[in-house]
């Protein structure tokens, strides 16, 4: 299916944003994430499914000052 991450297009056959994020390679990784604009907490994301066309946003906090 195609989804937007991150405002790229992206080809997937991950069917959860859970599957998503491992595809990524975000699997261990503390992350926000949100799909279509609503926040998704990182235990809703195994049973938040996605649908061709989401628009889906990832954001990986940063070190630094």
């Amino acid at each position: 299916m195609q989804i937007l991450v991150n405002g790229e297009h992206f080809t997937t056959d991950a069917n959860s944003l859970d599957e998503l994020c491992k595809t990524l390679g975000f699997a261990d990784a503390k992350i926000a994430t949100a799909v279509n604009g609503s926040f998704v907490a990182a235990t809703a994301r195994a049973r938040t499914r996605l649908a061709e066309a989401d628009e889906i946003e990832i954001v990986a906090p940063r070190q630094g000052g």
